[in-house]
C-alpha cells in the first residue's frame, strides 16, 4: 500500500475538469440523503471538499485518510471544525456501533483487503445503519485503472462482497455515457488506444495536460463544497444482479439489518 496519496487525488487547488467537480458533488449530495442527524465518517476523505458539505446536515462527522499529506490539507482548511484523523480503512480505531453512517467514496480499490474494511464498517456501524461507497466502472470499454489499486467492483460483486457480511445492498449509478455521440466515441477510442498502448498519464501533473488537451478550460477544485457546488439530482438505481454498461461511476448503498 503507497502511503502518500497525493499523487493519484484530486485535492484542494488542483485543476479539474468541470464534469470532475459535478461528479463529486453529486456524491456528497447523495450521501448527504443519508445523513441528517447522524453520526457519519468517511474514510478516505481526502483533502475533505464533501466533509464541511456533509455537517451542515448531519449530527457529527469524522474525516479520515491513511495519507498524512492530504490529512494536513483537511486540517489546514477546517482547523477544529470538522475533525480529521490518520487511519487504516482496514482497522479501525472506533468502537463498536459508534456510527450511523460510513462513507468509502472513491477508496475501496486501493485497499489491498476490502472484505476487512467491509467488517470493519459493519462493526462500528449502528443497527439500521448505512455503508455509501462509489468507485469507478470497470465494466466501460474505455476503463482505466488506477496503477496502485487493487481490485474495483461492479454492481453484482458489490453485492456479493457485502451481503455475506449482512448488509441489504441497493446499486445506483451516476454520469451516463453517450457513446452514439460521435465527439465520445471519438474520445472512447483515443483513451483506448492510450491504455491498450500504456501511454495513460499516471502521475497528477501528467493528468492535469491530458485533461487540458481533452476538456478545455479547467477550472479550480474548492477546498470545501457549498451549496453553490451542489447538484439536485443524485445517481440512479440500476440492476444489481448485471454489470452496467453505460456509466461512469458505480454506487452500493449497504444497510445494516436491526437483527
Amino acid at each position: 500500500m503507497i502511503t502518500d496519496y497525493t499523487e493519484v487525488t484530486e485535492v484542494a487547488g488542483d485543476t479539474v475538469s468541470r464534469e470532475q467537480v459535478q461528479r463529486m458533488c453529486t456524491r456528497y449530495y447523495f450521501a448527504r440523503q443519508y445523513c441528517a442527524g447522524r453520526d457519519v465518517l468517511e474514510l478516505g476523505c481526502g483533502s475533505g471538499q464533501g466533509l464541511g458539505y456533509l455537517q451542515k446536515t448531519a449530527g457529527r462527522v469524522i474525516g479520515g485518510d491513511y495519507s498524512a499529506p492530504l490529512l494536513r490539507l483537511s486540517q489546514k482548511h477546517y482547523n477544529s471544525r470538522v475533525p480529521v484523523v490518520q487511519l487504516d480503512a482496514q482497522v479501525l480505531p472506533f468502537k463498536d456501533e459508534s456510527f450511523d453512517v460510513a462513507i468509502l467514496f472513491e477508496t475501496i480499490y486501493y485497499l489491498k483487503d476490502a472484505k476487512s474494511s467491509v467488517g470493519e464498517c459493519m462493526r462500528i456501524l449502528r443497527p439500521g445503519g448505512t455503508l455509501l461507497i462509489c468507485n469507478p466502472n470497470k465494466d466501460l470499454p474505455d476503463f482505466n485503472p488506477s496503477p496502485h489499486s487493487y481490485r474495483y467492483f461492479s454492481a453484482p460483486e458489490f453485492v456479493q462482497l457485502l451481503g455475506p457480511f449482512g448488509f441489504e445492498v441497493e446499486c445506483f449509478a451516476d454520469c451516463k455515457v453517450e457513446y452514439s455521440h460521435p465527439k465520445q466515441r471519438l474520445f472512447s477510442f483515443i483513451k483506448r488506444s492510450f491504455v491498450r498502448l500504456h501511454l495513460m498519464p499516471k502521475t497528477m501533473a501528467e493528468k492535469k495536460v491530458f485533461k487540458r488537451i481533452v476538456f478545455g478550460k479547467l477550472v479550480t477544485l474548492p477546498s470545501e463544497l457549498t451549496e453553490e457546488n451542489s447538484t439536485s439530482q443524485g445517481p440512479c438505481v440500476i440492476e444489481s444482479s448485471k454489470p452496467d454498461m453505460c456509466h461512469k461511476v458505480i454506487f452500493a448503498v449497504a444497510k445494516k439489518t436491526d437483527r
